[in-house]
């Protein structure tokens, strides 16, 4: 499903990722451990096509995504979820999951099913659906989602 292979990428001149690989199969839980400046979030943002990396290749649901714009990406159906210091803070946690929807071309009955599956995958946001997402906790607010749509 996403396959990440020889990356390596930089800020400037410093190495921050050095020949990275990854598969993560549909259904799979992965979780990235490491300190802080170990290259978690970098690799995240590389595989979104936030921040560019310099060679290796990247492959969600057999489609080469290093060339891709953010966008066209998200479009495959992968996306991240950002870190709470990266929502629309003055928001509601559910505005902010609504923002998510943008590129969905459902009917709203179908949007909103797939709102409760989020809400059932992580009930801490189903409590917390009305207050501003900018009070999430890191905890609460980092998660990525990979969909087949």
């Amino acid at each position: 499903m996403l396959r990440v292979k020889n990356t390596d990428a930089f800020f400037g001149k410093i190495q921050v990722l050095r020949n990275v690989s990854l598969h993560v199969e549909a259904g799979e839980i992965v979780s990235l451990i490491g300190a802080n400046g170990a290259g978690k979030t970098t690799l995240l943002n590389v595989i979104s096509g936030i921040h560019p990396s310099r060679n290796g290749s990247r492959v969600f649901l057999e489609t080469e995504t290093v060339r891709m714009k953010p966008e066209k990406i998200v479009a495959l159906g992968l996306v991240q979820v950002p870190e709470t210091d990266k929502v629309f803070s003055p928001l509601t946690v559910l505005e902010n999951l609504q923002l998510g929807a943008y590129l969905r071309r459902d009917d709203r009955t179908a949007i909103a099913a797939e709102m409760e599956r989020v809400f059932e995958l992580f009930a801490i946001l189903r409590e917390r659906r009305s207050q501003p997402a900018g009070m999430l906790s890191g905890g609460n607010g980092k998660c990525w989602l990979w969909e087949r749509r």
